[in-house]
Formats: C-alpha cells, sequence, structure tokens
C-alpha cells in the first residue's frame, strides 16, 4: 500500500470515488473543499493505493495535527463497501506512519455518522481505538428515519402545531432568497447563543453556485412573508442535512417550523432519502434539552457524531 499526496489533475477521479463509496458526503468532495479560500488552509489530503485506490483521506495541517478535515463537518477515511478488517489495520497504520514521518504532532478526524453509509461499519473506529486513538468529543445529532407519512414519527403535540400551521395560513415552498433566511438565521443567533453562522452570506451564495441541485433552501411563508426555513444539503444519496434551521421568533405562535420539517419530510421522501439529519443537539458534549426535544417531537433520534484523536 502506497500513500498519494492529492493533486489537483486527480479531482475528478477524486469525485467519482467519494460519490461511489460506502461513507462519502458532500464535505468530502473537492467541489465543497475548494470553496475555502486558498489561503485558509494547507491541504494534506492523500490518497491510499494498492494499484487501485482504495481510500481518500482529506486533510489540512491544523495547530501540528493532519486533521481531517478543519473546513468540513466530516472527515476521515472515505472507503468502499468492500473494506476488510485487515485492510482497515492498513489504512490507519499506514496513516500513522505518514504522519510521522512528516512531523506532525498528531492526527485528529470528525467521522460521519453511521447513517451515511451504505452499511454501516465500525471497523474504522475499532482499529483508530486499537492505535491509541481518544474521542476528543462525541456530539449527538439529530436523525429521523423517511418514511411515506411524516405524521406516523411526529408526537402528538408535533401534529397539533403542524395542522395548526396550516390553518393559520402558513405555507411551506422551496425559495432561492438566501439573503432574507441568512437575515433571520443571523438574528436569531445573535439573539439565543450570541454566535454568528458558520458561513458568510457570501460563502452560502457561493456554495449554492457550486451545488445549485444539492444546496436548497426550504421556507414557511405568512401571507408572503418568509417566517422559517431550512438550508439542505444532499449529504450523499442516502441523507439530506438540515445544515442550518431558523425561524423569526416574533412568528412563533404560527409554528412555522413543525409545518416546515412536515413538507420537507415528504419531499425527502419523494426524492429517495433514506435519513434527514437535523444537525447536533449538543456542544461540547452539553446538550441543548429544549432543542432535542423538539427534534425529538418530530421524529429524531440522536446518534453520535465522534471527533477521535491521537497525539504522538
Amino acid at each position: 500500500m502506497e500513500i498519494i499526496p492529492y493533486r489537483e489533475n486527480y479531482r475528478d477521479k477524486w469525485e467519482k470515488f467519494v460519490e461511489t463509496s460506502t461513507n462519502g458526503t458532500i464535505f468530502h468532495k473537492r467541489r465543497f473543499l475548494s470553496y475555502h479560500p486558498p489561503d485558509r488552509f494547507i491541504d494534506e489530503s492523500i490518497i491510499f493505493s494498492e494499484k487501485e485506490w482504495i481510500a481518500l483521506f482529506p486533510a489540512v495541517e491544523w495547530k501540528g495535527f493532519l486533521f481531517s478535515h478543519r473546513g468540513a463537518s466530516y472527515g476521515g477515511f472515505v472507503f468502499k463497501d468492500n473494506l476488510s478488517i485487515k485492510r482497515s489495520f492498513d489504512l490507519v497504520e499506514k496513516l500513522l506512519k505518514f504522519a510521522k514521518a512528516k512531523g506532525f504532532r498528531g492526527v485528529e478526524m470528525t467521522i460521519s455518522p453511521l447513517i451515511y453509509y451504505e452499511r454501516p461499519i465500525n471497523y474504522i473506529d475499532f482499529v483508530l481505538f486499537k492505535n491509541g486513538f481518544r474521542y476528543r468529543k462525541r456530539e449527538l445529532t439529530a436523525y429521523i428515519p423517511v418514511v411515506e407519512e411524516p405524521f406516523s414519527l411526529f408526537k402528538s403535540e408535533a401534529r397539533t402545531a403542524t395542522r395548526k400551521a396550516k390553518k393559520m395560513g402558513v405555507e411551506v415552498m422551496e425559495s432561492d432568497d438566501f439573503q432574507t433566511f441568512y437575515s433571520i438565521l443571523k438574528k436569531n443567533l445573535k439573539m439565543r447563543h450570541n454566535v454568528k453562522p458558520t458561513h458568510t452570506v457570501q460563502e452560502l451564495f457561493k456554495l449554492k453556485e457550486l451545488f445549485p441541485e444539492e444546496i436548497r433552501l426550504f421556507a414557511s411563508f405568512l401571507k408572503g412573508k418568509m417566517i422559517a426555513g431550512t438550508v439542505l444539503f444532499r449529504a450523499n444519496k442516502r441523507v439530506s442535512l438540515a445544515f442550518y434551521i431558523s425561524h423569526n421568533e416574533e412568528y412563533n405562535k404560527y409554528r412555522p417550523v413543525n409545518i416546515l420539517f412536515y413538507e420537507v419530510l415528504k419531499w425527502c421522501w419523494q426524492n429517495g432519502y433514506s435519513f434527514l439529519d437535523l444537525g447536533t443537539f449538543t456542544l461540547n458534549m452539553e446538550p441543548n434539552m429544549g432543542l432535542g426535544r423538539f427534534k425529538e417531537s418530530i421524529g429524531a433520534r440522536g446518534l453520535f457524531r465522534d471527533t477521535l484523536y491521537i497525539e504522538f
């Protein structure tokens, strides 16, 4: 097995490998990673090859660590469904030798939750632990299995809220008005958590330009006014990720988020997704009980989103 540093002429082959892998996501694609300004990160992405490519490892240098990937929600190894336990050991051991030889002081990665896999597999996690990796953190991400009738998963209060929203005239539509949604999002995050969105509005527009079909905005409207919305990322063919969720607090009584996700889940069913990922409801392993309770009310359950590291 050899390690090949990523080069730009490998881009098309890399993208195809991610698409046909068992666990690759939009966040592993060069097209996504390229939205970052070139001076933000030092790219250290590598390819594992044994006559043919067997795994990818998108990565950057970050504070002396080989980090996969600082500029994306998920990193770690991307591989095909036929990965064996033996080859899993080979990949991790080869990675560690590479990182030490390059002078990194450790390796860190955030791996895709199990819903992103074609078939759930914990070989890599197992081998990382066998080689001394530890958890940096174990966050909980809320996922909903996509079914034909979302009400079958909703709790009674969520069903009532959805019917109330519809009765009061709230409508859900796909929209291209990212600017209005971003204004709602920015105000909401400032008021609730005193933080800014992960992306600037310019970066969000750039991502939409890079992924016109994969990034979609769905919003709740009252008399033509946007009062809530969610930006969906086509993470891979199995999972749609609600990367941003926000609403105008002044319109809480209209319950615009309940009806929004009722319609989004129907859209996910129509478009062949198996899961909707609502994102984390923990921060540095501290649960937001109110957020968790809301996500559970529309059918969500928590699944680990793990960040692992080793220091040499």
